[in-house]
């Protein structure tokens, strides 16, 4: 597996991120043409197959959403234990998410410097990602 840094840490699903969206963006131009051209002719086979894909289009978004949230709160309670280990205190109330989401990627010996530094100058992920200097890599997030 490569080493991960800061240029390649995200990560895409061939399959999930453009497969998919490319066949359901697919099948909504179809749908459209087909409700365009056969609307009055066969309106309820039109609308159905324009509320089945986006319904589908809604299962893609959640499905992806509801994932990134929960790792989202694996990833808060993790990283607030790790700060709760090394200085005795709960992380900064002050931290967004996308901040803590950041942080995971700092080693033990940066992280509270880093904490402190997000914290109070307000960084944002991709600055606190930058500070790093030796990337802890997260290999488990997709």
């Amino acid at each position: 597996m490569q080493e991960q840094n800061f240029q390649n840490h995200s990560k895409y699903v061939l399959g999930y991120h453009v497969i998919t969206s490319v066949l359901l963006l697919g099948a909504l131009i179809t749908a459209i043409i087909y409700t365009i051209k056969n609307g009055s002719e066969q309106a309820v086979l039109a609308i159905t197959l324009l509320l089945t894909i986006a319904a589908l289009l809604g299962v893609f978004w959640y499905t992806r959403v509801f994932a990134l949230r929960a790792q989202d709160r694996a990833i808060r309670a993790e990283e607030n234990l790790r700060y709760f280990v090394l200085t005795g205190k709960l992380l900064p109330s002050n931290l967004r998410m996308g901040q803590i989401i950041a942080l995971r990627f700092a080693p033990n010996e940066e992280l509270i410097a880093l904490v402190e530094q997000a914290a109070t100058e307000a960084l944002s992920a991709k600055e606190i990602k930058q500070a790093i200097q030796n990337w802890k890599p997260d290999y488990h997030r997709a």
